[in-house]
């Protein structure tokens, strides 16, 4: 079994991880938690998000969390924008202040799609189309989120073929990588594979990221059962944080710690300093009051603790 030698990951716990905390986040803290992160070797962040304030108070902050990062060379900053109006957003400041990479998210069930952006998936592709048009030729990269592809709380399992439905739109529509997310964490490895195969059908696999939650504790299974594709970018959260607002019991995502100790142990590279990347996940946590949610952060620093 040949696995990839390195894999890059991207933390997407300033946004994906604090969008549902109920109690507010500063700006200051979540620039805190970047500058961690990157100062831990992670060289892609996804930091925060362009959306209507009414429906993700949390991320009202965007413009002053971008402005406020000191941006290190090398490390890919990401942001969400759903429609034309947050990509105007995100670019209405200086050009050094604009992300380098936008994301756009639709999902392979149609019931999902409705009950989390209001349309269908095709109606979803059409809305992204002008937004992935005008990031390209402003020169900012494009990721295509693709969320429920193994299973929805609304409509059960998802058969790999819608999977690939989705893929195929969004190559159709410009996007330069997608996500395969199992975004309430029912998956387990055969069926990741099944929607990484599908996703393959329409692209390379250097342009498709794993992105597991945690919900069943089958995170790190399907992270190895992605690896054996030879799949080698994945996306996870600092300290485990974020859930899903449409997906009751949905917990959050895998936790970075966790992904970088297992990748580690099998002697494949990440250029992340777990050490430094454990106490950006105790800072973010210290914040909102609790516990770090990995189990790699809890006992390496009992360890520590001695």
């Amino acid at each position: 079994m040949k696995l990839p030698t390195r894999v890059k990951l991207v933390d997407v716990g300033p946004r994906d991880g604090l969008q549902n905390e109920k109690q507010p986040v500063s700006a200051e803290i979540k620039i805190g938690l970047v500058h961690r992160l990157q100062d831990a070797g992670l060289q892609e962040i996804e930091v925060t998000s362009f959306v209507s304030p009414k429906w993700v108070p949390q991320m009202a902050d965007n413009a002053e969390v971008m402005h406020g990062i000191q941006r290190k060379p090398g490390v890919l900053y990401s942001v969400l924008t759903p429609n034309m109006k947050g990509f105007e957003a995100a670019i209405a400041a200086p050009r050094e202040e604009w992300p380098d990479e936008i994301v756009v998210f639709g999902a392979a069930s149609e019931a999902f799609s409705q009950k989390n952006i209001n349309c269908s998936i095709a109606e979803s592709i059409e809305r992204f189309a002008p937004v992935v048009a005008a990031a390209l030729e402003k020169g900012i990269r494009v990721r295509g989120a693709m969320s429920c592809t193994v299973g929805c709380p609304y409509e059960g399992e998802i058969a790999p073929a819608k999977v690939g439905y989705l893929a195929q739109l969004m190559k159709g529509i410009g996007v330069q990588r997608v996500d395969v997310a199992d975004t309430i964490g029912v998956g387990t490895p055969r069926k990741v594979q099944a929607a990484m195969e599908a996703t393959l059908a329409h692209f390379d696999v250097a342009a498709i990221s794993g992105h597991f939650h945690d919900t069943y504790g089958q995170a790190l299974v399907n992270t190895l059962a992605a690896l054996e594709m030879g799949v080698w970018n994945f996306q996870s959260s600092s300290a485990g944080l974020g859930g899903c607002p449409y997906a009751k019991g949905a917990t959050g995502n895998v936790a970075t710690e966790d992904v970088v100790y297992m990748l580690h142990g099998m002697g494949i590279e990440t250029g992340i300093d777990l050490d430094k990347l454990i106490d950006a996940g105790v800072y973010i946590s210290e914040a909102l009051g609790r516990e770090p949610n990995s189990r790699a952060s809890k006992a390496i620093r009992t360890k520590r603790a001695g």
